[in-house]
């Protein structure tokens, strides 16, 4: 068979996405080949195609086992021979996939990189057939990369054993140029076919907010939620198990999973929400790398990670489909704080290499730059990946919420001068206190310690706390003011001099004050494209195709999405087909699959069509 023939017959796509046929063309040409694409471009079927047409097995190096058990169930859905090395395995699974190996029954083995070392793969190195190593999530291979584990520095030495020299091929999401140099010559790549389509994901709508009460803001993020699939990133176990109970509070299916509950205890949890059992995964960033779940609809961050690579990797979990996808960002201050302490007090090995720890603290810099900033949300987010983009993207929160510069020198000047009359009575406060003394606020803190008698006291009455909040986190950001302390962060004196001089300006972009009393342009275009994905869907058609395919996923125990995803259940109502023939032309209906489901899902649509039909002639006759 060729590409072609096996991309519409095991896979069932009509062509290819950008960047997968010049892999695909590359690897069949012997050529080494680095590829950074993101996250649902179609990384996987670069080196699965080229794995069915060469000889013998290609080894697929993968940090997850979740992310292989997924991968090899598609794999084998489509009719495709593939299995799987790991932990996970009893001593007899273990044992009968060593012998489907060594008889020639697999195509496509997938090993994690804390393997290499074992006897069997030792072996298998040097007897075996292995013309194709594909080393999936790439950037773990370097120590300036986000996500750097040292068990993939025994790769290039696994594939010098190999008799004959592979073809080695390298994929990733999410890789600066100083990572994609690390992985090009850690992996020893011999003048790699270099590709890389792009960071943007453009179904992908970027949000940031900056609220006073997370846990509020958090629930009405959620409102009218309760039916889609989604993940809620916190930046410690306690905050995860805090969330997690909030949304079981009220009403939402969620679960949790971090790194201090038992192995039994995260495999459950995670099997939850790839089955759909539960449709909210509140996690640490233990959870998520190679989740290959195609139907999460938003990636909350209730923090904000340590780097940009981290962030985008995160939140490129939602859309994997293709569809619209929101991706918030719930910002504070103190998530700066405690990114710093986990910087400077992390590991051992992080400990030991200073440089590591600036690198770590300037990823953060930029990260907070990010977070805090007021232009394009994608413009910068794709300038630190080195990608040129528009200044108006049009699908994120501060390109659609409207914003203005505005001098705000005075308020900024009256703020410190609150700060330092604080300063020379000894005392240091939060924002929320020092926003209460400038408001005239007489809560029993502020007339316990006599801070209305302040002369700062009262100054900003006719400013409102949010705003006070905004030209704070300003200031902040500029170094106008610090912060010191990690839990109880105060606000101290920074290089506020040439403000005070009138040296210098204080100008901010803040959203313009009508737009704050109405829904956010934002949230009108996100509903307005999430309505247009869904043009000439029938829902209740849709909903009875996805309860049909949850109940064949229970009874072959695999993730539903597996199965068909959500893009080909909305490919059946549009094309609605029924005969056999007709289920053929539906995006992601291979051969197999078309022998295997065919016949039920094609019988649902003629029944679900007679009966309308049937409908519709009873309403005419009257």
């Amino acid at each position: 068979m060729t590409k072609k023939e096996i991309l519409s017959k095991q896979f069932g796509y009509t062509s290819f996405r950008a960047g997968q046929e010049e892999a695909i063309d590359a690897i069949l040409a012997g050529k080494d080949v680095l590829a950074v694409m993101p996250t649902g471009a179609g990384k996987s079927l670069c080196y699965q195609i080229p794995a069915l047409l060469l000889p013998g097995i290609t080894v697929v190096i993968s940090p997850l086992i979740s992310l292989m058990k997924d991968q090899v169930n598609a794999l084998q859905e489509a009719g495709c021979p593939a299995a799987f090395l790991n932990s996970s395995l009893n001593t007899d699974e273990y044992h009968k996939t060593i012998n489907e190996i060594e008889h020639n029954k697999i195509k496509l083995l997938y090993i994690a990189p804390e393997r290499l070392e074992k006897s069997e793969i030792t072996t298998l190195a040097t007897a075996g057939n292995i013309p194709l190593v594909v080393v999936d999530e790439a950037h773990c291979i370097s120590q300036w990369g986000h996500d750097f584990r040292t068990s993939y520095l025994n790769i290039a030495k696994f594939i010098s054993r190999i008799k004959k020299r592979p073809v080695c091929a390298a994929f990733t999401a999410t890789a600066t140029l100083k990572v994609r140099n690390d992985i090009q010559k850690l992996l020893a790549l011999q003048n790699p076919y270099l590709i890389n389509t792009g960071f943007d994901r453009p179904n992908l709508c970027l949000e940031l907010q900056k609220p006073n009460d997370k846990k509020s803001a958090l629930l009405a993020c959620l409102a009218g939620r309760k039916e889609q699939s989604g993940l809620v990133y916190c930046s410690t176990r306690k905050t995860v198990e805090e969330v997690c109970s909030l949304l079981c509070s009220h009403g939402f299916l969620a679960s949790r999973y971090h790194a201090g509950l038992d192995d039994e205890d995260r495999k459950k949890n995670q099997d939850d929400f790839l089955y759909d059992r539960k449709t909210v995964m509140v996690a640490t960033n233990a959870f998520g790398m190679g989740i290959d779940k195609s139907n999460v609809s938003f990636v909350i961050h209730y923090n904000m990670p340590k780097n940009i690579e981290s962030y985008y990797q995160e939140a490129g979990r939602a859309g994997r489909d293709g569809e619209p996808a929101d991706c918030i960002l719930l910002y504070s201050g103190q998530d700066v704080q405690i990114n710093k302490f986990l910087i400077t007090h992390g590991g051992d090995d992080e400990q030991a290499n200073p440089a590591l720890v600036a690198l770590n603290l300037e990823l953060l810099k930029q990260m907070t730059f990010y977070a805090t900033s007021r232009g394009c949300l994608r413009k910068q987010l794709l300038a630190y990946f080195g990608e040129q983009a528009p200044a108006y993207c049009g699908n994120c929160s501060n390109c659609l919420t409207g914003i203005e510069v505005s001098d705000l020198s005075l308020e900024g000047r009256k703020i410190v001068s609150c700060v330092y009359r604080l300063k020379q009575r000894n005392r240091s406060f939060g924002k929320t206190m020092i926003i209460d003394i400038l408001r005239g606020g007489k809560n029993e803190k502020i007339t316990n310690l006599g801070l209305d008698s302040l002369s700062t006291w009262g100054i900003m009455t006719d400013t409102s706390a949010h705003k006070i909040r905004a030209i704070l986190d300003c200031m902040i950001d500029e170094g106008i003011l610090k912060t010191e302390g990690i839990e109880y962060p105060v606000i101290t004196i920074g290089n506020a001099g040439p403000l005070l001089r009138e040296e210098r300006r204080l100008l901010i972009k803040l959203p313009r004050e009508q737009e704050k009393a109405k829904q956010s342009l934002y949230s009108q275009l996100s509903e307005t494209k999430k309505a247009s994905s869904l043009s000439g869907i029938d829902e209740t058609l849709f909903e009875k195709l996805k309860k049909l395919r949850k109940e064949l996923a229970a009874k072959e125990a695999m993730p539903a999405f597996i199965i068909f995803g959500d893009a080909s259940l909305r490919d059946m109502c549009r094309k609605r087909p029924v005969s056999l023939d007709e289920f053929s032309a539906v995006s992601g209906v291979g051969a197999v699959k078309l022998e295997k489901y065919g016949k039920v899902f094609t019988e649902l649509i003629r029944d679900y069509c007679n009966t309308e039909k049937s409908k519709k002639s009873i309403s005419q006759s009257f």
